[in-house]
């Protein structure tokens, strides 16, 4: 059997803009293409791409998982220390459920509140640390307590709207009808932008703050992090929406700032 690359695209929740990126990398080539110039993927090539998927689950960067691949040439055993990983985060993950359970049970008062088990499962380090790196500490406390002192509808109002936003971004990258300096990217950079601001902490929202520096620093990285870059599709989608941003970011900057 074989699949066309917009069957794969959607069965593997990425885009046909990242597939042929991965094609020119040389990372997961196409079984066959088409005389109508159409990229055709056979069993072989969605066992490579799961493995690639999967890779970059665990953080590698292309390249790495390119040197990965060339290096490993039984796929079974590849996948089976794979399946490993996979198991310990699905008792990670296992554990975190069985906490807010705990907590709900509790709050519903058939059982006393253990903190012992409220946290089993969590790692509140995680994206702490990485945070305070890059921006700060009081832009960590700030945004973190934002967040807390949200409501669980003001919460889920909030995320709704980022991944609404993410999907957005998603459908533009992959339209070949739309470019980064088009008016359909043009408004995805403007609500993008809206949303940054949205975040106390950041220099996106404190008067004075250099939001323009702020933007393009932020647009770099969705590209050069493949962790950011993930979100957008891969590195192809990521460039897409670091340049309607630089494009939105230079249209409207005043004179005296540039």
């Amino acid at each position: 059997m074989e699949w066309s690359i917009q069957q794969i695209a959607r069965l593997a929740g990425t885009t046909s803009r990242t597939l042929r990126h991965y094609d020119e990398l040389g990372v997961v080539p196409p079984s066959r293409i088409g005389s109508n110039g159409y990229r055709y993927y056979d069993e072989h090539a969605l066992v490579r791409l799961q493995r690639v998927l999967l890779l970059r689950e665990l953080g590698l960067a292309l390249p790495q998982i390119a040197d990965v691949l060339a290096n490993e040439d039984d796929e079974a055993s590849a996948l089976t220390a794979h399946l490993s990983l996979l198991r310990q985060e699905q008792d990670r993950l296992a554990r975190q459920i069985a906490a807010v359970e705990h907590t709900i049970t509790a709050l519903k008062g058939r059982e006393e509140l253990m903190a012992e088990t409220m946290f089993d499962g969590f790692d509140h380090t995680q994206h702490k640390d990485e945070v305070e790196r890059r921006w700060g500490k009081d832009a960590y406390a700030r945004s973190d307590a934002w967040w807390r002192g949200m409501s669980d509808e003001e919460r889920r109002n909030w995320t709704d709207r980022v991944e609404q936003l993410g999907r957005d971004w998603l459908a533009a990258a992959e339209s070949a009808d739309i470019t980064a300096d088009s008016p359909a990217a043009q408004e995805l950079a403007r609500r993008h932008i809206d949303w940054l601001r949205s975040v106390p902490g950041t220099p996106a929202a404190e008067p004075g703050g250099d939001l323009n520096a702020y933007v393009r620093g932020l647009a770099e990285m969705y590209v050069a992090d493949e962790r950011f870059a993930a979100n957008y599709g891969g590195v192809e989608g990521a460039s897409f929406v670091r340049d309607a941003l630089l494009t939105h970011i230079g249209a409207n900057e005043a004179p005296a700032d540039r």
